[in-house]
């Protein structure tokens, strides 16, 4: 998957997330659950939009895009836009 674009894999989990948030949020009664699950993917969609601008920074700065790591959800939820 990632003979042209190194960054295929991370955007397909992205658009995988992106489908199953849009999938809760088009839900006409969210379950206890649900809201937790729509909680879980809103993070785990964070983490990987966070991976993916470090891998394209680092392939700017000629850096190898492979040394992005993934941060956990408290240290993206704690940045500030």
């Amino acid at each position: 998957m990632e003979n042209n674009n190194p960054d295929n894999s991370v955007l397909s989990h992205i658009t995988k997330l992106t489908e199953k948030e849009e999938y809760l949020y088009g839900k006409e009664n969210l379950t206890d659950e649900d809201v937790k699950e729509l909680h879980k993917v809103k993070l785990e969609l964070d983490q990987y939009w966070d991976l993916l601008r470090q891998r394209r920074a680092l392939r700017d700065a000629g850096e190898n895009p492979r040394q992005a790591e993934m941060r956990s959800s408290d240290t993206i939820e704690n940045y500030e836009d």
